[in-house]
């Protein structure tokens, strides 16, 4: 079918540059004054211009951050960093902002070309056209963006070509790990073994050649190992309340992110890795009863899996809902896809999420009422729609009920079905 824009389409991908213009320069605008109350007193923009600044010059001396509590990134990471010094004659914010931007529109042109391919649909597009910006200016100030652009081009690219959809997995999972879910929903047989020997070879090629350049790789890891429960994450919310109830617990900055300390702290968050392997055993087992592909299935499986992931999550910061409306884009592009009231859910936690930060984040480290409700609401509203993805992904993959009066089929040893006689 040819890709071309009809006349049909014109219009519709002239009103998407249109507003991907508009929304992106509001959200410029916003990221000028963030240092107002409201946008957080420039703390949006301070992980750019200080944090990720710094960890540029480390990594230009050849090595990644080392005894540093607040690197906790794959080694890839560290090429998403030093991409700023592409262009030299800006400073390292404004270098880092405009090659956000230049990934956010190839993440728009991507799914308008995906939308407007045969009987497709250009809601994905308008869905990260418009939902992006719920986020107010902090995409523009996380490297989520780019990211989130890694995992899109390799769910877009699976029905053309398995090698470049497992090349960008696995560069995606390099530099943040998630992107390695878009890879669960690849229809069986040759196809997943296909993209998933990609990506398996360029991640092996990409991690050496990162370790050949940069003293250090694994240093990460040791930092993971200390996490403790973020207060925005499910566990917090639950400790938010706790405090109103008695629990002497404090809310400190440490790891990158403002977490709980006190009794019960590594209890909760024991319980979020349990539940973090119980969604994990739950992914496995749709992975093995699945036995309807349509054309949305990968899209779908790979939003629920970062969305059960992510619920699970001893940490659930605002830039996590860019992959989920990354995610739900892609899903919308399909017309076969199951998950369009997930990808509600999902814009409605995203706009609670730019109220919670920068909005009225000192309501949510101070545990008030009103901080405590909007974490109920978010990640509420987060849960439902985890909930919810996964059992529309789980019914539309089942086998369908036999008819009445139709033979039983049963499994033979290769995993298809044969006839049983009644």
């Amino acid at each position: 079918m040819n890709a071309e824009p009809t006349s049909k389409t014109r219009r519709p991908l002239l009103a998407l540059a249109a507003g991907w213009l508009a929304t992106r320069a509001a959200m410029l605008w916003l990221l000028a004054l963030g240092g107002l109350p409201l946008l957080g007193h420039g703390s949006v923009a301070r992980e750019v211009w200080r944090l990720y600044h710094h960890w540029y010059g480390v990594l230009a001396h050849g090595s990644f951050p080392v005894h540093d509590p607040l690197w906790q990134y794959p080694p890839g990471a560290g090429a998403v960093l030093l991409s700023p010094a592409l262009l030299p004659g800006l400073t390292y914010f404004e270098a880092f902002v405009a090659l956000t931007l230049v990934c956010d529109a190839a993440i728009t042109v991507a799914l308008a070309a995906a939308g407007a391919r045969g009987h497709r649909s250009l809601l994905g597009a308008a869905v990260w056209v418009a939902g992006l910006p719920l986020l107010l200016q902090t995409p523009l100030a996380r490297y989520d963006v780019q990211v989130t652009a890694l995992a899109v081009v390799s769910l877009l690219a699976l029905p053309r070509s398995t090698r470049v959809c497992g090349a960008f997995a696995a560069l995606g999972a390099l530099v943040k790990v998630w992107p390695a879910l878009v890879l669960l929903g690849t229809p069986r047989g040759r196809t997943t073994r296909s993209a998933w020997a990609w990506a398996l070879a360029t991640g092996t090629v990409a991690l050496g050649v990162l370790a050949a350049l940069f003293a250090n790789p694994f240093g990460f890891l040791r930092e993971q190992g200390g996490r403790g429960v973020q207060i925005e994450s499910l566990g917090g919310t639950v400790l938010s309340f706790a405090v109103h109830a008695g629990w002497p617990g404090k809310v400190r900055y440490q790891y990158g992110a403002m977490e709980f300390t006190g009794p019960y702290v590594r209890t909760v968050a024991h319980i979020s890795l349990a539940l973090t392997a119980v969604a994990f055993a739950l992914l496995l087992l749709w992975r093995l009863r699945a036995r309807r592909w349509t054309p949305a299935t990968p899209y779908d499986a790979a939003l629920s899996a970062v969305l059960l992931f992510t619920v699970t999550s001893r940490v659930i910061s605002p830039q996590y809902m860019i992959w989920l409306v990354g995610l739900a884009a892609v899903c919308l592009t399909s017309r076969h896809t199951v998950q369009r009231p997930v990808a509600a859910l999902i814009l409605a936690a995203t706009a609670v999420s730019a109220v919670e930060f920068p909005v009225l984040y000192n309501q949510v480290m101070a545990c008030t009422w009103t901080g405590c409700a909007l974490m109920l609401v978010r990640n509420g509203l987060l849960a439902a729609a985890a909930v919810l993805s996964f059992v529309r992904l789980w019914r539309s993959t089942a086998p369908p009920p036999p008819l009445p009066g139709a033979p039983r089929r049963s499994p033979d040893a290769r995993g298809a079905t044969q006839a049983v006689p009644a």
